[in-house]
């Protein structure tokens, strides 16, 4: 679609929310504005596509969000979108409000459904990716990582704190079912003593011989980062039971950090990671792009087609293994 073509672009949120989604919204707003479009927010996702709950929106609608955790647009989950009727009523609504494009904040559950409704309807699509877990293909980092990440040191931090003071062994829970990006760099750099993540099976009897290392080496206290999608023990609750009952010298303790990873002000990374991506999208469709996602890939912002971002993995860094591995003597 041609630069004349494209009147009315509308903006949504999907999925997990993860700070920085309003500094993407806002860019993409002010982008619209400054290549004189007009741009609509739609409300709660899919489902708000579905029940036609649009706002258009100015530069003056957005101010002050850039430094707000969350998403003003709301999101939602919504199972209607999965149904052919429920996609046929979103196009309707947006051949109502005559919206040309599409732009969809979210993770690869976000862009598998903008894809299908790229491909039923023929409009252009956008992706911009927003998770704290680091996991879609085709960027080095999705909005909200980089702030999630802070978010879990800080809170490791302040958990080391109270184990040195008690002798005590934390199992730390962060988020991450499939990717272990977030346990990784956290446990890193909060100095953790082990890091259990999806991609590497240690094994029950292998964490067993480094946590008495760790004894006998002399530490005292010892934090064990674990992703939730880590593969010893069923959860991490009997991960810590099992630690226990054969190693009754550690005081253990569990921590589960859960949604507090998702919300906070976003970091000033996450803040411009979004504004560059934000601005990206806009120029895609100007452009006559769709199918496609913007990320940042060598700290320059490139495309991916969404298939690919959707089907791709990442792989976890195996240098920062080795060096976690060295770390913890």
């Amino acid at each position: 679609m041609s630069l004349n073509k494209i009147k009315n672009i509308a903006v949504l949120t999907s999925g997990g929310d993860a700070p920085g989604m309003n500094a993407a919204i806002r860019a993409v707003v002010r982008s619209c504005a400054y290549y004189n479009i007009k741009c609509f927010g739609v409300y709660r996702g899919f489902q708000g596509l579905i029940e036609g709950d649009f706002k258009e929106l100015g530069p003056r609608d957005v101010k002050y969000i850039v430094s707000k955790g969350g998403t003003f647009l709301k999101t939602a989950r919504s199972k209607d979108f999965a149904t052919s009727e429920g996609r046929i009523q979103a196009y309707e609504n947006l051949k109502k409000q005559e919206i040309d494009g599409l732009i969809i904040i979210g993770g690869d559950g976000s862009f598998t459904g903008g894809l299908v409704f790229s491909k039923e309807f023929n409009i252009p699509v956008i992706g911009i990716p927003g998770t704290i877990d680091n996991d879609i293909a085709g960027t080095s980092h999705t909005i909200g990582f980089d702030t999630a990440l802070n978010t879990v040191i800080d809170a490791v931090d302040k958990i080391r704190d109270t184990a040195t003071s008690h002798k005590r062994l934390f199992f730390v829970e962060v988020m991450g079912r499939d990717a272990g990006h977030l346990a990784l760099n956290s446990g890193i750099g909060a100095g953790a003593e082990e890091i259990l993540i999806p991609e590497e099976n240690i094994g029950l009897p292998k964490l067993l011989d480094k946590l008495k290392r760790s004894k006998a080496s002399g530490k005292s206290s010892c934090i064990v980062i674990v992703s939730e999608g880590g593969k010893i023990g069923k959860n991490v609750f009997e991960l810590s039971d099992y630690v226990e009952e054969h190693l009754p010298e550690y005081d253990v303790r569990v921590s589960v950090l859960g949604h507090m990873q998702r919300g906070g002000s976003p970091s000033c990374f996450d803040r411009v990671l979004a504004s560059r991506l934000g601005v990206k999208a806009v120029e895609l469709l100007l452009e006559g792009n769709s199918k496609v996602m913007v990320g940042l890939i060598n700290d320059q912002v490139k495309t991916t087609p969404l298939e690919k971002a959707i089907k791709g993995t990442t792989s976890i860094d195996e240098e920062l293994l080795r060096i976690s591995d060295i770390l913890s003597v």
